[in-house]
């Protein structure tokens, strides 16, 4: 009677499991960038997106130019990433459609509080770079491809100087991890303002140059395309870019702060 009483104990318990399984969410796989994943934004938007649908989302959080590598795999099913030409790009040839804006914030330029290369003078960002440069001062780059490294790029570029010297370390690590070691070495970086609050009360830099348009940082959603590869969970992408660019997922963000101050600001709403 024991043995019979503990197989039909069993067979229920194998049943639910089973049943369970059954009825198991759907995954999303996101591409996305680090400094979107270390704000801690997704934190807040991907548990609502996950009970609503009943699909949860996995977050891959590389640079953009990795993130996007991923879309054209097929390795994912929806890329969320900040650098305009590359997005464009990679909609382009054919890799994701449904590119659509979703916030923005800026890059600023931070170092050490007593800022000895006096970048705070500067009336752009390629002046600062080249007052880096003409003090010999270090700076930490992210060197991984990723949207703030290829705007970091873009600046030296325009201030006429090429990346690198004894001065210069590309780390290839995500945004969190750089401005870490800039704090380490006393050293001056180019950073999301996101990333930036979320690590402000584990550093001591400080933001010593901001403002210059050429320092926007748009991020922009896409869904892989379906065309180019069968298997990618389009009809879960569409739903994810609908929610993040609805009023509801749009007040979120912009609700989204870390010590009083707004990280991200909505730009899929506006007129």
């Amino acid at each position: 009677m024991r043995y019979k009483s503990f197989l039909k104990t069993a067979t229920i318990i194998l049943l639910a499991t089973l049943a369970l399984n059954t009825h198991a969410a759907e995954r999303l796989r996101m591409a996305t960038t680090t400094s979107t994943d270390n704000s801690g934004l997704l934190k807040v938007l991907n548990p609502v997106f996950e009970e609503r649908y009943d699909i949860k989302v996995d977050v891959i959080a590389v640079g953009t130019g990795q993130a996007l590598k991923l879309g054209q795999n097929g390795d994912v099913d929806i890329v969320f990433a900040h650098d305009p030409g590359l997005e464009k790009e990679f909609v382009e040839s054919g890799y994701g459609v449904e590119r659509v804006p979703v916030m923005h914030n800026d890059f600023v330029i931070v170092g050490p509080a007593n800022d000895p290369a006096n970048i705070s003078g500067a009336d752009t960002a390629a002046a600062a770079f080249r007052r880096l440069t003409a003090n010999r001062m270090p700076f930490i780059s992210r060197g991984d491809s990723s949207g703030t490294h290829l705007k970091e790029l873009a600046i030296w570029e325009a201030a006429g100087l090429k990346a690198g010297g004894r001065q210069y370390m590309a780390v290839g690590q995500g945004m969190g991890a750089v401005l870490q070691v800039a704090e380490q070495y006393q050293a001056y970086t180019l950073t999301d303002r996101g990333t930036y609050i979320a690590y402000e009360d584990k550093i001591e830099l400080e933001i010593l140059f901001e403002g210059d348009p050429m320092l926007k940082n748009p991020y922009h959603i896409i869904a892989v395309n379906p065309d180019k590869h069968a298997h990618v969970k389009h009809e879960a992408a569409i739903r994810y870019i609908e929610f993040i660019t609805s009023a509801a997922g749009q007040e979120m963000i912009a609700d989204f702060k870390i010590a009083d101050q707004q990280l991200f600001y909505p730009d899929a709403l506006a007129d």
